[in-house]
């Protein structure tokens, strides 16, 4: 399959980097023209390298440099591309290409003036969904350089914020403001008179993943993850290594499972705690630079982008933090997260009650989700007894155990600290 018709655009799409290549720069002027990126009186010229890169779980990337007919300092020629089809990957095509279904209109929507929060400049974007076929183009941030007229810091990969960063602090409290300020933006109407048609509340897909595995499957998958921890005492804290707290921990996670319609009927009845946003706001999805009254951030990859709790966006955000975010400026941060909310028209809440929300998303999600992170740091990591504790150069260099380690520690941390296990089932 070489190229699909554009739903929103009616643009023919090309599928992948070889078809893009094949329409060249007259394919690149009438989509950007269309999509409103690029004037009537410009072109594109021609196209300078369209070059693979790695990176992401879904579909093809590749780095995109062009030039212009009349060169024009307001226009990028340094672009990225993504495709939501990766032909060459089985894996990474299907169901992954889905995910740009809600991608493409979300970067119409960006392009409008006063957009909430920054993000990557989008050139382009449509979408088959006959086929799962898309495209999106935009701006290429030019992490540690600078471009635009600001100073992009460098990248920074999630789970090593102790390597990366002084002080992970203010960099989180940017991520908060963004996602407060993109939810209060759509609750204040501020967005376009689409947004309810374009990305629908779905409860099944906007809330904590359900919990698929039955009694039996949770009861062995509970054995393996205590064995796990009593295996590697070295990576986790005291405090959720005792025998006491895991075996309050198997008790509470099968009455999660139990209780679970309960705790999605919490999770999903709040509409003041649903709004727009970005699921996935690691610091590996924003890009961050500074201006004389602070640090500011911008979100990037916004696959599957729609209506979500913000027990998702914040868990979403913030679960591969540094711990010192978890262990000593979480209220904080969900306090910033309630008045910026408040401050840009968003509906009141209180910081107790979307802490509340926050904690029981996490037990919702981490039956669902992280308790398979054991398994998967075995399989990625086989040495993973063997290594000295989770800044062990063996782990820091093996990013999936690396990252599923951190968020399985954090899961525990916050069911030993906040008592998440009694709470759900006093929501319940």
């Amino acid at each position: 399959m070489d190229r699909a018709p554009g739903d929103a655009t009616g643009i023919v799409l090309p599928a992948h980097g070889d078809a893009l290549m094949e329409d060249g720069a007259p394919w690149l002027t009438a989509a950007f023209r269309r999509f409103g990126s690029l004037p009537a009186d410009n072109a594109v010229e021609r196209i300078v390298r369209l070059e693979k890169c790695p990176g992401g779980s879904t579909g093809a990337k590749f780095l995109l440099d062009i030039e212009y007919a009349r060169p024009d300092p307001a226009l990028r020629t340094a672009l990225f591309v993504k495709f939501s089809r990766d032909f060459t990957d089985r894996r990474r095509d299907h169901p992954g290409r889905y995910e740009m279904a809600s991608e493409a209109p979300f970067m119409a929507l960006a392009r409008q003036p006063g957009f909430p929060i920054a993000t990557a400049e989008p050139y382009f974007a449509d979408y088959d969904e006959a086929t799962g076929t898309g495209i999106v183009i935009t701006e290429r941030i030019a992490f540690g350089e600078e471009a635009g007229g600001r100073h992009v810091e460098s990248h920074r990969p999630k789970t090593l914020d102790f390597a990366t960063m002084g002080d992970p602090l203010p960099y989180y409290q940017a991520i908060v403001t963004a996602l407060a300020r993109m939810a209060a933006a759509h609750k204040a109407g501020q967005l376009s008179s689409e947004v309810e048609m374009l990305f629908p509340w779905h409860p099944a897909t906007g809330s904590a993943d359900p919990i698929r595995q039955d009694a039996e499957t949770l009861d062995v998958q509970l054995a393996q993850s205590r064995a796990f921890v009593e295996r590697a005492p070295q990576h986790f804290p005291a405090g959720v290594r005792s025998a006491d707290f895991l075996a309050r921990f198997h008790r509470e996670v099968l009455q999660v499972r139990e209780n679970e319609s309960a705790i999605q009927a919490f999770l999903t009845g709040d509409p003041r705690m649903i709004a727009l946003n970005h699921w996935n706001a690691h610091i590996d999805n924003a890009f961050f630079w500074r201006q004389t009254e602070g640090l500011h951030c911008g979100l990037i990859d916004w696959g599957r982008a729609g209506q979500i709790t913000f027990g998702a966006a914040l868990w979403g955000g913030l679960s591969a933090a540094h711990h010192d975010v978890w262990d000593k400026h979480l209220d904080d941060l969900l306090g910033l997260f309630v008045e910026e909310y408040r401050s840009g028209g968003g509906p009141a809440i209180t910081a107790r009650e979307l802490e509340e929300h926050l904690m029981v998303h996490v037990a919702a999600m981490g039956v669902a989700r992280v308790l398979a992170f054991p398994e998967i740091i075995e399989f990625r990591l086989p040495g993973i007894f063997e290594a000295s504790g989770p800044r062990d150069p063996a782990v820091l260099a093996v990013e999936p155990a690396r990252n599923c380690l951190h968020t399985f520690t954090v899961f525990l941390k916050l069911w030993e600290a906040r008592e998440i296990g009694r709470r759900a089932m006093r929501i319940s």
